[in-house]
């Protein structure tokens, strides 16, 4: 029943501040409710006894990219973003909530007719942390090395961009 209720407020934490996420008008905000949506599901693996993956959900994207982010903000300066104030029309607010009405029904007709939800339900069997380990790292197929070397490259590339934004800033100047 504690599983249920710290699932239930943990669930609430990650949605509202998604959507104050994508809400908001202020960058730096954003970026808060950002770490709050990735502490969330770092809570989410604790509260699955999977404290490997999140110390690595909070060390890697709650840490990592978070910081990243906030260097990037933070190297562009006050100027270029004051422009980025766009005011929504009741046309295009109506078309994003259709496209993302559709997209929740695609998503769940596809989990439905496949069984996911079924077979997702099932708590009889737990995988072992072995068993996670090796996808997460195998290179074999469905499993994920490569996606973790173009995410370290995507980093690296954010890394050299913000020194070549700071370093434009500074000669300028």
């Amino acid at each position: 029943m504690a599983n249920i209720v710290m699932f239930v407020i943990l669930a609430a934490v990650i949605i509202g501040s998604a959507v104050m996420c994508v809400a908001t008008k202020r960058i730096m905000r954003a970026a808060t409710f950002m770490l709050f949506v990735l502490f969330g599901v770092a809570g989410l693996y604790f509260l699955l006894d999977y404290t490997y993956l999140g110390a690595v959900q909070i060390s890697v994207y709650a840490g990592g990219v978070t910081m990243i982010y906030i260097f990037a903000i933070q190297l562009v300066g006050k100027r270029p973003l004051q422009g980025l104030v766009e005011r929504m029309k009741g046309s295009r607010v109506f078309c994003g909530a259709l496209v993302s009405l559709a997209g929740f029904v695609v998503v769940t007709l596809v989990l439905l007719k496949n069984g996911f939800i079924t077979t997702c339900c099932d708590y009889s069997e737990e995988v072992p942390m072995k068993t996670i380990g090796q996808s997460l790292l195998g290179s074999d197929k469905y499993q994920y090395v490569l996606p973790f070397e173009f995410i370290s490259v995507f980093l690296l590339a954010c890394i050299i961009g913000g020194l070549v934004v700071s370093r434009k800033e500074g000669e300028e100047k």
